[in-house]
């Protein structure tokens, strides 16, 4: 058994812990007690992370009961799959955010977490204008082979996810419910189309009730995993503008379609284009201005995956030469190459799907 096994199933046991949060798995990991973790005694765990008594007599608790690898085995038998901040497959930029995820459920294609992604949100009651927009987006950047990702709502959300199943590209679903939830229930085709053909991800434990609180905490993985965020019809207080806000809190791009001034459920896009900044747009052509690098390096169109010997561009060459001599992290790319966060992402993209590098914990990456 080796720490990495042991740390995964620890953080999994925190965060389905009641009454553990973010930070205090924080402490616990960069305290690091993967080998040592069944001499801890609740004293030990107060004294040492800082933990308060209930919470580490429930930790003492829990660690007693481990059985390593079993749940992981357990749950990927009923097709789910579990994701940790430390495992390869997890994605970089939602790695960036302000408290990223510790966990990540999901059921379905895992390679759409490290593609190229734009998010499409709105209004759960859409006009026709709404519904027709988002859907030419969704299916627009799909034919780019971009990945699509919104929140399974009704409304622009559903008729997103539709959108992008039309095309190459795929679309990713991020849920407030357990990932084995299908919420709301109307929903039900959709969940499992997307299933079997795109990626279903939330950061929920199994058997969670649903509740309010856990909406906006989905609306910032949306915004994390995505590029940039396209809000389609919002009123004045609609929880898409949430996604929004948090999207230009981590200096993502935002996208609106500009709507009537005489409709109250642009009033939200409008604003968002008046006082936020929000790049008015009115097909994806609007947007792919703004991310010419994806197709200047071929990143888009749907067959680039199955290709192992396809050449490199420059920026693809420039970033494989730098890894020639030793693996490096992503911070040490952005130093030694000088491009944006964004460039740099897409180009280690676009070599890992040509096979000549990969990806380790940590957000490290060598050659193959």
């Amino acid at each position: 058994m080796t720490d990495g096994e042991m740390r995964k199933e620890m953080i999994i046991t925190l965060h389905e812990l009641p009454g553990i949060g973010w930070q205090t798995i924080r402490k616990v990991v960069e305290y690091g007690a993967w080998d040592c973790y069944q001499r801890f005694t609740a004293n030990a765990w107060m004294s040492s992370v800082g933990m308060r008594s209930e919470q580490a007599g429930a930790v003492v608790k829990a660690f007693g009961d481990l059985k390593i690898g079993r749940r992981c085995e357990q749950l990927y038998k009923r097709g789910i799959h579990v994701i940790t901040r430390f495992d390869g497959g997890y994605p970089e930029l939602l790695s960036e955010i302000p408290q990223p995820p510790w966990v990540l459920y999901t059921i379905g294609n895992l390679e759409l977490l490290n593609r190229p992604s734009i998010a499409i949100v709105g209004t759960r009651g859409p006009t026709a204008y709404g519904r027709k927009a988002a859907l030419d987006i969704a299916l627009g950047l799909s034919e780019q082979g971009i990945t699509v990702v919104s929140g399974l709502a009704r409304g622009i959300d559903g008729i997103a996810h539709e959108g992008a199943l039309r095309a190459s590209g795929g679309t990713i679903a991020v849920l407030g419910s357990p990932v084995d939830v299908i919420y709301p229930a109307e929903n039900r085709s959709l969940y499992n189309e997307i299933a079997g053909r795109g990626l279903l991800v939330s950061e929920t434990p199994l058997g969670t009730s649903i509740h309010p609180g856990l909406f906006p905490l989905r609306n910032r993985i949306i915004a994390g995993l995505s590029l940039g965020t396209v809000v389609v019809e919002a009123a004045e207080k609609s929880g898409s503008l949430i996604t929004a806000d948090m999207a230009l809190e981590m200096s993502r791009e935002v996208f609106a379609v500009p709507g009537t001034i005489s409709s109250p459920k642009s009033i939200g896009t409008n604003r968002l284009i008046n006082r936020s900044g929000a790049k008015l747009i009115t097909s994806i052509v609007d947007i792919m201005e703004e991310y010419s690098w994806l197709i200047s390096g071929g990143l888009t169109g749907g067959e680039r995956g199955s290709k192992g010997s396809e050449p490199l561009t420059s920026q693809e060459e420039h970033i494989f030469q730098l890894l020639v001599d030793q693996p490096r992290s992503t911070d040490e790319l952005i130093e030694l190459s000088s491009m944006p966060f964004g460039l740099l992402h897409a180009v280690l993209i676009n070599l890992t799907i040509k096979r000549k590098i990969e990806q380790h914990s940590g957000s490290i990456y060598s050659v193959l």
